[in-house]
């Protein structure tokens, strides 16, 4: 840094392209490029914004985190380094970790649940295995990007201890966990301010309280102030170049408003991140018929079942199919945006479908012409039927849940003809199933699945794949039910998280809304039983044993999952919470043993209060099953709160400080002595009257010098507070 001008310092501090970082006396480049489900590198001398070098599409987070399997998060992690390595890309934009808030966000494709936890586990262990290559992750987008609408000015506007439980805590989860190499700013206000500037959430929260020492970058166009950004602790503005904005800062430290040693940090981060992943960089190739392989496996893992009554499903071998539906030859695969990717190849699912069939295969594209289908569907065994959503974007939320009118049709008109059809869905976010789901038998939740998912379709029809993906988002009856609905996407500039900590499940459970689907569910070829749960508490949380068995002829995996509430808890909580979960595979007819733990942390509420995390004591209800609908087993344990003393004050009310005990001596000595002396009015002599006591107990204790005189004064209420805090 010391070799370096200060028109230097200003220049490292944003980027010299799109893609690149600056090179400047000692500090070389590096690409950053997108995305969270491959490597999206753009090709060089092209007009096209989103045209990239071909790359593995995997399937987008939202079926990656349909499989509840954080090994299977870490394998695609690595292999997305390996392919960033090939590419010589040194950092990539990704995860996006941010909640599913409301099914109309344009961007849920790619992020991984309604439910911090969960989406929390799966991160942490996707950039652990990025960067074991060698390659940074991008955390994104920090904080409370929960919509597209307005995106680069909204207010997401939430109090503090919702955005303490919900929003940023699968955030701080990876950054204490997996120590990213970067993380990423986002476009939006979060109360009032930018993120770009917002020095609590970049400086205060980040790394004073969660200890992060890498580097924040701006998400692409998301600084308005580079001078502001950099002193609220935003390092590195992408893209670039921005002389205006390297001119600014030279101004600014020139002129004594920004110190110089403001952008020393920044551009201190810059230089290790560079060194870091220059360090890492290795000249390689991968496999890119493996990583088609890994592709087909998760996103059949992602896949969804959600109704199959009378197991029409798995596929009986020989019978005669009728596919239906463009879905199943031309795959919607993924979402548009900055993580488009150019596929290495692309299976369909007719093709997979035909390929597996022992019997005859008709196809019809059906939504524009339905009475062919509908031909077709009469005289076949089975009618699979493709329909799902036409786009999900970044830069556009969704208007509505439903699919397409005419997908609908072709479902009821096949289901009127047919009475075994099959519905596979393919979308990004949540549809709405309802009514048409009970005129058919099963549904297939399909999602976005990446290049390989018309071979993952296919695995899971004819039963070569037992399906385990479970629900990481609500499937609500309709969309006035979600507890979002009256705040998305706000208007006139903010958004306001009216909901609170009751996101998804927490929302529907604490109503007693009745849902399509839970958060959660998800249906097998095979069935499970759980034996009795034992919970026991130790110092650093909960551990929760009870055994799984496979009670029906096929291997299969269950997720089980571990919810916890607290009864008579002294603040308001949802009726249960995710608090753990397993992903085991279980032999047919075999028993395992499977153990969850729940870390004591989280446990805590945020207390406002006290302004930090607190363990509430008390008898803690376990509840562990198959979805947070269906519960199979439940145990209580005892739980030791952590200590916790607020301050009192004067407009600490009379009920607070007799709740205190050092503040109920102090108010008792102080009412019966004023009481001996004929001091203090009525309020002092009756002080001792219950009735009288349930009466003064909302009133700030300042609030007795009207009826108490001096001995209540702001000097007198002062002095007692310091007695007893």
């Amino acid at each position: 840094m010391d070799a370096m001008d200060l028109e230097e310092k200003a220049a490292v501090t944003s980027g010299s392209s799109f893609w690149r970082s600056t090179a400047v006396t000692g500090v070389p480049q590096i690409t950053l490029t997108d995305g969270p489900h491959g490597v999206r590198k753009a090709l060089p001398d092209t007009a096209e914004l989103l045209a990239s070098e071909p790359a593995t599409c995997f399937p987008p987070a939202v079926a990656l985190g349909s499989t509840w399997d954080p090994a299977l998060a870490r394998r695609v992690g690595e292999a997305l380094g390996d392919e960033a390595l090939a590419m010589d890309v040194q950092v990539l934009l990704g995860p996006g970790i941010n909640l599913k808030r409301s099914p109309l966000g344009g961007r849920n494709f790619e992020y991984f649940a309604e439910d911090p936890l969960l989406t929390g586990v799966l991160a942490v262990e996707w950039v652990k295995g990025l960067q074991s290559r060698g390659v940074g992750a991008s955390l994104k987008h920090y904080a409370v990007n929960s919509q597209e609408t307005d995106r680069m000015r909204v207010s997401a506007d939430v109090d503090e201890r919702t955005l303490r439980e919900i929003y940023l805590r699968a955030f701080q989860r990876v950054v204490t966990q997996a120590e990213p190499w970067t993380v990423m700013c986002a476009y939006n206000r979060v109360n009032g301010v930018l993120a770009s500037q917002h020095h609590w959430l970049l400086t205060e929260v980040l790394r004073g309280e969660w200890g992060y020492e890498g580097l924040v970058v701006s998400d692409w166009g998301a600084v308005a102030d580079r001078v502001e950004a950099v002193r609220a602790g935003l390092d590195l503005t992408m893209p670039g170049p921005d002389p205006e904005g390297d001119r600014r800062l030279v101004e600014a430290v020139r002129a004594g408003t920004l110190d110089e040693s403001i952008l020393d940090t920044a551009v201190s981060r810059v230089s290790s991140l560079v060194r870091a992943a220059l360090a890492a960089r290795t000249a390689t190739t991968y496999d890119a018929d493996a990583h088609h392989a890994l592709a087909r496996e998760v996103a059949g893992r992602g896949i969804v079942l959600l109704k199959n009554d009378g197991d029409v499903l798995p596929l009986r071998p020989g019978q005669r199919l009728a596919v239906l539906g463009e879905h199943a030859r031309t795959p919607r695969f993924q979402g548009g945006g900055s993580s488009q990717i150019n596929p290495t190849r692309l299976d369909n699912a007719l093709d997979e479908i035909t390929a597996l069939a022992d019997g005859p295969v008709a196809f019809a594209p059906g939504y524009d012409d339905v009475d062919a289908a509908v031909a077709l569907a009469r005289d076949a065994a089975v009618a699979l039927v493709f329909a799902g959503t036409e786009r999900e974007t970044e830069g556009a939320d969704r208007d509505a849940i439903d699919l397409p009118a005419a997908h609908v049709e072709l479902i009821e008109r096949v289901a009127a003809v047919n009475p075994r059809t099959v519905v596979v869905l393919s979308n990004g976010a949540v549809v709405r199933t309802t009514p048409w789901d009970a005129a058919v038998p099963a549904v297939v939740e399909g999602w976005l699945l990446g290049q390989a998912g018309g071979g993952a379709v296919a695995d899971v029809l004819f039963g070569r794949v037992n399906p385990s993906g479970r629900l990481t988002e609500t499937i609500p009856l309709h969309l006035a039910d979600h507890p979002s609905y009256l705040d998305f996407p706000g208007e006139a500039g903010h958004v306001r998280y009216g909901e609170g900590i009751h996101v998804g499940h927490r929302g529907f459970d604490a109503r007693q809304q009745q849902v399509a689907y839970p958060f959660g569910h998800g249906l097998s070829y095979t069935t499970f039983a759980y034996g009795p749960a034992t919970v026991t508490a130790g110092p650093d949380g909960l551990l929760v044993r009870l055994s799984v068995t496979n009670t029906g002829g096929r291997d299969g995996r269950e997720v089980v999952q571990a919810y916890v509430s607290l009864p008579g808890s002294a603040v308001r909580r949802p009726p249960r919470e995710l608090k753990g979960f397993a992903n085991v595979a279980v032999p047919a007819g075999a028993t395992v043993e499977v153990e969850l733990p729940i870390a004591r942390d989280d446990l805590a509420y945020w207390d406002t209060r006290v302004s930090r995390w607190v363990v509430e004591g008390g008898t803690y209800v376990v509840e562990v099953g198959a979805s947070s609908r269906d519960l199979r087993v439940t145990a209580g344990v005892d739980v030791d709160g952590d200590p916790v003393r607020v301050p009192l004050t004067g407009e600490s009310t009379i009920a607070e400080w007799l709740a205190d005990p050092k503040g109920a001596q102090a108010l008792g000595e102080l009412f019966a002595s004023l009481a001996a002396g004929g001091e203090g009015g009525p309020m002092a002599r009756t002080a001792g009257n219950p009735e009288m006591l349930t009466l003064m107990g909302s009133l700030p204790l300042s609030r007795l010098s009207m009826f108490a005189g001096e001995a209540f004064s702001a000097a007198a209420i002062e002095k007692l507070s310091a007695s007893v805090n």
